[in-house]
């Protein structure tokens, strides 16, 4: 078994949250929990108790407690999707985010201009309430959808909340969304209200997206009134775009205290999109009292956040990792949110922010952590970072040699969180631990709660093999439905339709002799070369070992009868793909990984295309070289990345 990289101290251990849940539970149910394993197995084993727990434990400000902890729609008890959590409760997520009232900072916000502003949780408060008292007057009533095309700045956290505060539904693009993209996603949803910026900057770039807020204003008959405030300009000139007032004029009134509308348990909160690379997104609808409660658990017992500690995640608005930022509220926490390129203006900056802002818990992607190690930073030597102790990672698999990079030139005292869930839950199936030791290229724990299993093609559960990752049970941030899937049809098919009553996730994954997770990439882009299932991360690992590489990406191109795995990278500045690397790349797979992971063919390409949250698309890839339609470019970042790959003769040789 190999060595773990961090080993939690004995009395940072005791004064974790978990560790006090641990107590509670036993004391009051009369069990023995020596360690998170037995913890774990009594969250699954008694999930009515469980959450009845954690409902009492994290304070929940509810104006009717439940009647039920768990109940089933229609009577078919036990059936995953028909389960109704705390049905009788009633609620409303944004008094449970702002029932601190204090001089305390709640938000940190910079981007990448070099701006910064604060607000305390009072002035956070009188800001949510002033918008809220704005959009009552406008006529918003409960259930009625709020757009957001916005950076990650105040103005986004203020929106969401005052729109839950009403009982409206919140949803939200980053405004490097095109005009089709952003309409792919309200077009569906159908706002009364937009909430929108004049720009935005990128890599020291000014974007004016006024004339596209226009198009999607006047091209949306649902919309009243579209709210526009200055990120690009300080007072810009909106007088072309339909509907159209300034956030100022539209907020114009004293600020009153907030009416939080008491809402039902499973009351929607938010619609998150899936990514749509393969038609148009999904519209996933989100409860409020789930995401809080699960929210609520990631934070406070995964993440040990409390309300002394400083949260930042680098994010974008339409990534499901900013609404799980903005939960960090709840815990009374100080959040910092950062807009902008994460290398702009200099590959520092976000270290920059955690040393100033005295950042303890720092949360972005693998890939980010990847290109701080190929531009060479060496943040604990470069940065005062004695706050910082957690990083939470996702976004896709952290690869060995990031974990190895995090403990030798960031912080050896650390709690490394790889994290993994996804959209579809709008937060996690495994995660970080603050009891548990970290071990090199694992996710520490499954999720408290989350009846976790890896299965094989047989639909049995296994360990120390790879298969689907699955759920077994139900938990309450299921989301409430798809929009405009009144049958459930489309919900079914997404999650329940390959095995029986279990929720199947599309993560290839492997249990670990740690107790831990190995996520090996997703279901869909699986490389079958001779029957063999193979994940994508396990060759991007090796790829990355190879130093003149600066990204790679692998698709599985059916030929001659079987599965032949092709291999596209981009190379880093000075270097051009010849038959020395090639043959580098092809070594280094075969002896790290096996035979089978080895490429038949390599290429070089001027760029991969990627989501807007940064993840490579490998369908999008193989839909291109198959021939076959990618039904919505939009969903992409970079979709003329894709012309490229259209044809290429070298895959015919």
């Amino acid at each position: 078994m190999e060595e773990a990289l961090w080993y939690p101290e004995p009395g940072r251990v005791k004064a974790t949250q978990m560790s006090a849940l641990m107590r509670r539970i036993e004391r009051d149910h009369g069990v023995a929990l020596p360690d998170y394993a037995a913890l774990h197995a009594f969250s699954v084993e008694h999930l009515e108790t469980f959450w009845s727990e954690l409902w009492g434990d994290f304070n929940v400000i509810a104006d009717t407690a439940p009647d039920h902890i768990l109940t089933w729609a229609d009577g078919e008890e036990g059936r995953m999707e028909r389960a109704r959590w705390f049905e009788g409760s009633r609620l409303n997520y944004a008094a449970n985010c702002l029932w601190r009232r204090d001089e305390h900072t709640a938000l940190i916000c910079r981007d990448e201009r070099g701006r910064h502003r604060a607000l305390s949780y009072y002035a956070l408060y009188d800001q949510v309430a002033r918008l809220a008292s704005a959009l009552d007057k406008a006529g918003v009533t409960a259930g009625d959808r709020i757009g957001g095309v916005v950076p990650n700045s105040e103005h986004a956290v203020i929106g969401l909340l005052a729109s839950a505060s009403l009982g409206a539904i919140w949803s939200s693009c980053s405004p490097d969304f095109g005009e089709a993209g952003i309409l792919d996603r309200f077009g569906q949803i159908e706002p009364r209200i937009i909430l929108a910026c004049d720009g935005y900057s990128w890599n020291g770039r000014h974007i004016d997206i006024r004339e596209r807020v226009g198009k999607v204003s006047e091209a949306l008959d649902s919309v009243t009134t579209t709210v526009v405030f200055g990120f690009y300009e300080d007072t810009p000139d909106i007088s072309a775009i339909p509907k159209a007032v300034s956030w100022d004029h539209f907020l114009d009134g004293e600020a009153a205290e907030i009416d939080f509308r008491s809402l039902p348990f499973d009351h929607p909160l938010y619609i998150l999109y899936s990514s749509g690379t393969t038609g148009a997104p999904k519209c996933i609808v989100h409860g409020a009292g789930g995401s809080l409660l699960q929210h609520l658990k990631e934070h406070r017992l995964h993440t040990d956040l409390d309300q002394d500690d400083v949260l930042f995640f680098y994010t974008t608005c339409g990534w499901m990792m900013w609404n799980w930022l903005v939960s960090g509220l709840a815990t009374g926490a100080t959040l910092v949110l950062f807009d902008g390129m994460p290398l702009s203006p200099g590959p520092e900056v976000l270290w920059d922010i955690i040393e100033i802002d005295q950042v303890s818990v720092f949360g972005t992607s693998a890939r980010y952590i990847a290109a701080c190690e190929k531009e060479g930073l060496a943040p604990d030597k470069s940065h005062d970072l004695v706050h910082l102790r957690a990083i939470l990672s996702t976004g896709s698999a952290l690869s060995h040699e990031s974990f190895d990079y995090v403990y030798r030139e960031i912080r050896q005292d650390l709690m490394l969180s790889s994290i993994s869930g996804g959209t579809d839950i709008v937060s996690c199936f495994a995660l970080g631990c603050p009891i548990r030791p970290v071990y090199r290229g694992e996710l520490q724990c499954l999720g408290l709660g989350m009846d976790v299993a890896v299965f094989n093609d047989d639909g049995q559960p296994v360990s120390g093999e790879k298969g689907e990752l699955v759920c077994r049970k139900p938990f309450p941030c299921m989301p409430v439905g798809f929009w405009n899937d009144p049958d459930g049809e489309r919900y079914h098919e997404a999650y329940f339709s390959e095995f029986d009553n279990i929720w199947a996730h599309g993560d290839f994954a492997e249990l670990t002799d740690n107790d831990g997770l190995v996520i090996h990439g997703r279901s869909d882009a699986l490389l079958k070369p001779g029957g063999v299932r193979i994940g994508t991360a396990e060759i991007y690992r090796q790829v990355d070992r190879v130093d003149s590489v600066q990204e790679a990406l692998c698709i599985g191109q059916q030929w001659e009868g079987d599965i032949r795995v092709v291999l596209f990278v981009t190379m880093k500045s000075g270097h051009a793909l010849n038959d020395e690397i090639a043959e580098e790349i092809r070594q280094t797979i075969r002896t790290h990984a096996t035979p089978r992971h080895v490429p038949a063919i390599i290429i070089e390409a001027p760029e991969l295309p990627r989501t807007r949250s940064g993840k490579l698309v490998e369908l999008a890839v193989s839909h291109v070289v198959h021939g076959r339609p990618v039904k919505n470019r939009e969903a992409l970042a970079n979709p003329e990345s894709l012309a490229f790959f259209d044809g290429l003769d070298a895959l015919a040789s």
